[in-house]
């Protein structure tokens, strides 16, 4: 097994929010980042020297960057799996190939996930106008049409009512998707968990998650899980982690359904938004901790110090800077446009834990 020692360089392939926190989380250990991205102004490459602009399919430029590199990962799952079998082939990299290439494609996911035994919303796939109509007739009255690929924060999905509506918004995506039926669920919750190069496994305690225009909103943990919920979704989450013999932070979403059963909605192979409040609430935050695994050390202790409920602010929002900055711990991404929709930080504001 690959340890990568104090002083030495870990890759990240993205250079966004997730990329720019884990790269202070690597300088914490005595690591250094070393940040590849497309885009010139990325977040990312404001916290290290080490940096590559470049595209993801520019081989001479992986070629260097790896050569640069003790082990490489990635902080969002849209790279090009070419790109990791290229880097792979050079230096370590976690998660690995397989992991990222099943959670691309969504129905590939939800039947890896049935495989083991798990649940999940009803799904169909569908690959044009007929197949949706036909899927949308399984369904009992509505469902959530997305494409397989590259969807996230509700882009690439679409609440269906009716067959034609289905059928309509497939022709409009012009991909292949997968219709999803509606769970009357209580609330939403995810499991933040890493697994070692060593199989060590560790899991953050489950927030719940509310979300407002496909967006994510507010982690809070505690959340309303029972103390067996609770290690139901721990158990949940070793068990994907295992299967794919990962290695590094992944993220199980689920739906909590009205009868408490526990519903796997994606898997982010990656740290995650609702994983934020572990910064200050944590000993290890899920950025150390991902640094860790990818690096070969030990996991940490995962326990959670205090209460804590993580905002995200989002858009114009951050313009209130300066009594966020009064309201909790703030986080700010060093974003130059400001978007509708946009995650531009957030605030997590912690308590006495109970």
């Amino acid at each position: 097994m690959n340890i990568v020692a104090p002083g030495g360089v870990i890759g990240v392939l993205g250079g966004g929010q997730l990329g720019r926190m884990l790269a202070l989380a690597a300088a914490r250990l005595g690591l250094r980042a070393h940040i590849y991205s497309d885009e010139v102004d990325a977040p990312a490459f404001q916290v290290t020297a080490l940096k590559t602009l470049a595209r993801y399919d520019d081989e001479a430029a992986l070629a260097k960057f790896a050569d640069g590199c003790d082990a490489i990962t990635f902080e969002f799952e849209n790279i090009p799996a070419a790109t990791i079998q290229f880097l792979s082939a050079r230096k370590p990299v976690a998660p690995d190939a397989r992991a990222l290439g099943l959670t691309q494609d969504r129905l590939a996911e939800k039947n890896f996930v049935i495989s083991l035994g798990l649940q999940t919303a009803p799904f169909h796939a569908v690959d044009n106008g007929d197949d949706a109509r036909m899927a949308f007739a399984k369904l009992n009255g509505a469902g959530i049409l997305k494409t397989r690929r590259f969807g996230y924060d509700g882009k690439g999905q679409a609440k269906v009512t009716s067959a034609d509506e289905a059928a309509r918004a497939t022709e409009k995506f012009g991909a292949p998707c997968i219709l999803e039926g509606l769970v009357d669920f209580s609330f939403e919750a995810s499991v933040i968990a890493a697994r070692g190069r060593d199989g060590g496994f560790a899991a953050f305690d489950v927030p719940e998650n509310i979300h407002e225009n496909h967006i994510l909103r507010r982690s809070t943990v505690p959340s309303p899980l029972s103390p067996a919920q609770e290690q139901q979704a721990k158990i949940i989450a070793r068990k994907i982690a295992e299967a794919l013999d990962y290695v590094g932070v992944l993220a199980v979403e689920l739906f909590v359904g009205k009868d408490g059963a526990l519903l796997v909605n994606e898997i982010a192979p990656r740290v995650h938004n609702s994983g934020h409040w572990t910064i200050e609430a944590c000993t290890c935050s899920q950025f150390e901790q991902h640094i860790r695994a990818v690096a070969g050390w030990p996991l940490g202790d995962p326990a959670r110090h205090a209460d804590a409920v993580m905002e995200n602010i989002i858009g114009a929002e951050a313009d209130a800077w300066e009594s966020l900055s009064r309201s909790g711990a703030l986080h700010l991404y060093g974003k130059g446009e400001t978007r509708m929709g946009r995650k531009m930080g957030h605030v997590t504001r912690l308590s006495p834990r109970k």
